[in-house]
């Protein structure tokens, strides 16, 4: 699994969603696993080659597909030589509270989300009644968008013949579940204040443990240790601000908690596998968070 990279997202605490739209000429990214949902839509790539879990096919031209938190998924170019529209939305996997969801006017949701742990693939006749909205989320606001994921997201959860891609005995190794109020109260005190130095002394202050049981704890529960989880977090409003702003990489790197230059900029290529001037300039397309 060592060839499968963690994608750190530009997705933070305040955000419900991002949506990621443009129009390319073949797919460059990695197999990679990340702890958000993610929605694909794919249009114009007939003969490229989806990659999801242990489930390995060539595409048609037009596709959807819901993935879930931490599993392996990727596209290549394959056969496709036609100009390619992408579209990704990805939220937060705590977005909808537990339950929310078993709400009974919500129970199709909870099933298909449940379902995305092996990814799903909705047919053809789905797509095309719903694509056009997709493709019309980013031109809406505020509070309208996030009711609008939510009516998609229904209706994609009452499709028939939605096909769940990877198999039942696919060992996801990268599936992590925290179960933790201590893990999600250090995480949260992690991303309000990413900017600022912290110590695993002060992580271990607020959840009340010694910092050798925490540090252990974490890595337990995570598969990551503190100071790992927290460049991770770190590296995250990094890349948003890559996209957003301006900002010199030297002003990010600093405004993100990053006293040294250099050490961001090795991190960022590990993560990233390409240096924050090459994440800004080969980034094309649009992103908004919502």
């Amino acid at each position: 699994m060592n060839n499968i990279i963690k994608e750190i997202t530009p997705l933070t605490q305040n955000d419900c969603f991002t949506i990621f739209s443009r129009v390319k000429n073949d797919f460059d990214f990695p197999l990679h696993f990340h702890e958000e949902f993610e929605l694909n839509l794919i249009l114009n790539a007939a003969g490229a080659k989806r990659i999801v879990g242990d489930n390995v096919e060539e595409i048609s031209d037009m596709e959807l597909v819901l993935v879930g938190p931490n599993l392996s998924h990727a596209w290549s170019t394959h056969n496709c030589k036609t100009e390619i529209t992408e579209v990704t939305i990805q939220w937060h996997k705590d977005l909808f509270d537990d339950k929310l969801l078993r709400r009974n006017q919500l129970s199709f949701i909870r099933k298909m989300f449940e379902r995305s742990g092996r990814g799903i693939l909705f047919p053809r006749e789905t797509i095309e009644r719903l694509y056009p909205r997709i493709l019309a989320i980013e031109q809406l606001q505020g509070f309208d968008s996030v009711l609008e994921l939510m009516s998609i997201l229904h209706d994609l959860s009452t499709s028939k013949s939605m096909r769940i891609l990877s198999d039942a005995t696919f060992n996801n190794e990268q599936i992590l579940n925290y179960n933790s109020r201590r893990i999600d109260k250090a995480f949260e005190f992690m991303n309000a204040n990413f900017d600022k130095q912290i110590s695993l002394k002060d992580l271990s202050k607020l959840v009340s443990m010694t910092e050798v049981s925490f540090s252990r704890f974490i890595k337990k529960r995570t598969g990551n240790t503190f100071l790992d989880s927290l460049n991770e977090i770190r590296l995250g409003h990094a890349t948003r601000m890559l996209i957003e702003t301006t900002h010199s990489v030297a002003e990010i790197s600093y405004n993100c908690g990053f006293n040294n230059i250099s050490n961001f900029n090795r991190l960022f290529k590990r993560k990233k596998h390409c240096t924050p001037k090459e994440f800004r300039e080969n980034f094309s397309g649009t992103r908004i968070f919502i």
